[in-house]
């Protein structure tokens, strides 16, 4: 089968899921596999992806000559949409690139990662797709009518990580995927990862001049003294709620060399011995001694599967997509809020009891759609039916309705 992506610009995991999800493809075939997105071609580098594969997208955002504006009011604009301007060129072209590349590559079925109204343009036009259901409420009129026109959901993430009160009918139709792997993830010793510190640069390419005396892998080797790092990861989606909690991280623990991966403002600097940037931040999940950090998709993904103990500080996002997870994380002991980590660390200044909590979970098991008897995860799984299978009907009705715990009512032999 041949697979339309839609990747939504905002921020660049949407790209990167397509790029996770296209590396699970054989080589000969990813070639099938076409991504429809605005983001900006220096905003993510695809890896999987060729350029040839990638269709460019017109922006969506609102112009000076719409004739009416895309959020207008009741009465003014469909309750179906959650942003539909009228008169926008942009948009006119975009409309148009999206059906002309599903006619051009001849697609079979779109996976909409994430749009609405992609999701009922493709509808609309009779496209078969897969709508990308990402943690958070997303009980709106608009979410609601682009997942019951979907064939069947996706949700990147475990089924235990489900928030609560969500409708039977949606988890019924969804195919949980569990986290994807990370294609960058490397390993390599503690000795290796202490003695790589002291190479970081910072933001604008100079040397670290840490505060801590970071040991070298000699030195650790020999000494009974191990070096408490604490890494602090930030996304660019927004960063400012977690920098505004370094100066009491600071205090709660003066002699922890305290690492910040990402952005940060100019002002909290002093509170961190190192403050740089990374392509591949598994070394700090691995040995760092404790994880400060966000709850964006690809982050908690990354971290999940670590035993390294997390404290997690959501950023706000529409449909409370991060304070979702992070409840979810919490209550099911992967994970500590702020104001648990500020009780604990009344009582102690080390992270050993941190976790396991008594409800943690087994971090290693496998994605609940997967085969007990069978190792290969629900996102290969996937994968592999687009192989197996030429024509979306046979694909639909032998593979997809039998993952599910539901069926239409009415389905045409």
């Amino acid at each position: 089968m041949r697979i339309g992506y839609y990747a939504h610009h905002h921020g660049s995991g949407h790209c990167r899921q397509a790029d996770k999800l296209a590396a699970l493809l054989p080589a000969s075939l990813r070639k099938n596999f076409i991504v429809f997105t605005s983001l900006a071609s220096d905003a993510y580098t695809f890896t999987t992806v060729a350029a040839s594969q990638i269709i460019r997208l017109s922006p969506e955002d609102e112009r000076e000559d719409d004739v009416l504006l895309g959020r207008a009011g009741q009465h003014w604009q469909p309750a179906s949409l959650h942003y539909s301007p009228v008169g926008n060129r942009d948009i006119q072209t975009r409309s148009w690139q999206i059906l002309n590349g599903i006619q051009e590559h001849d697609i079979d079925l779109m996976i909409i990662d994430v749009s609405v109204e992609v999701a009922t343009l493709c509808r609309a036009a009779s496209v078969p797709y897969l709508y990308v259901r990402l943690a958070g409420i997303r009980d709106d009129t608009p979410h609601l009518n682009a997942f019951a026109g979907a064939l069947g959901l996706l949700a990147p993430y475990p089924k235990t990580l489900e928030a609560t009160q969500r409708d039977d009918w949606l988890q019924q139709k969804t195919l949980y995927l569990d986290f994807l792997p990370n294609k960058s993830a490397r390993s390599i010793s503690y000795a290796e990862f202490i003695a790589s510190l002291a190479d970081l640069t910072d933001d604008n390419g100079h040397n670290q001049e840490s505060s801590k005396s970071i040991r070298k892998p000699n030195t650790y080797e020999n000494s009974k003294q191990k070096l408490k790092i604490i890494t602090v990861i930030k996304g660019y989606g927004g960063h400012e709620a977690i920098d505004a909690k370094l100066p009491k991280l600071r205090e709660m623990h003066p002699d922890a060399l305290i690492v910040s991966l990402g952005p940060i403002a100019d002002n909290k600097r002093s509170y961190v011995d190192i403050a740089t940037q990374v392509a591949d931040v598994s070394p700090f999940l691995m040995h760092s001694d404790l994880l400060i950090m966000a709850c964006g998709l690809n982050g908690i993904a990354q971290a999940y599967h670590h035993e390294t103990p997390l404290v997690v500080l959501p950023d706000e996002r529409p449909h409370h997509e991060q304070e979702v997870m992070a409840a979810a994380l919490v209550a099911q002991g992967r994970a500590l809020s702020w104001q648990q980590f500020i009780e604990v660390s009344k009582n102690s200044r080390s992270f050993d009891n941190l976790l396991p909590l008594p409800t943690k979970p087994d971090i290693h098991q496998t994605s609940d759609n997967v085969n007990k008897a069978n190792t290969k995860t629900a996102a290969q799984a996937l994968m592999d039916s687009f192989v197996d299978y030429t024509a979306s009907k046979p694909w639909f009705q032998d593979w997809l309705l039998p993952q599910l715990a539901t069926a239409p009512e009415r389905l045409k032999q």
